[in-house]
């Protein structure tokens, strides 16, 4: 039997790939364990250039979760417009934005005082 911290890094390595996939770009995951008060573990955000780029980021994360860890998130919400979609998967909650939306709401700096790890793109 894994433990929970096993079980939410394959989340975040199966979220990151999923992501990667459709070329998602601007990664960083946010580790939240040492803040009070928050509401998960982590969030994982990343920016898309359109709409349509944000749908298919969302697709590609809930397919691989599902392909590997027959998990589904909680919680899906912003699919309307698709300028910010977030999907919650209890610990692990990821932002999907589309660049101009990120760079408006900047949750990185509201979150100054959590570890923040970028992902390199490979492409």
């Amino acid at each position: 039997m894994s433990t929970k911290k096993e079980q939410v890094d394959k989340l975040i390595t199966h979220i990151i790939q999923g992501i990667e996939e459709v070329k998602g770009n601007q990664i960083d995951i946010i580790d939240l364990r040492e803040i009070d008060n928050t509401v998960c573990d982590y969030f994982i955000v990343c920016s898309g250039n359109s709409n349509t780029q944000v749908d298919a980021i969302e697709s590609s994360v809930r397919k691989s979760v599902s392909k590997a860890l027959q998990d589904k998130p909680w919680h899906v919400e912003g699919l309307e417009n698709s300028q910010w979609v977030l999907m919650d998967y209890v610990d692990v909650v990821v932002h999907i934005f589309q660049n101009q939306t990120r760079e408006y709401y900047d949750i990185e700096s509201l979150w100054g005082d959590a570890k923040i790890t970028s992902i390199e793109s490979n492409y």
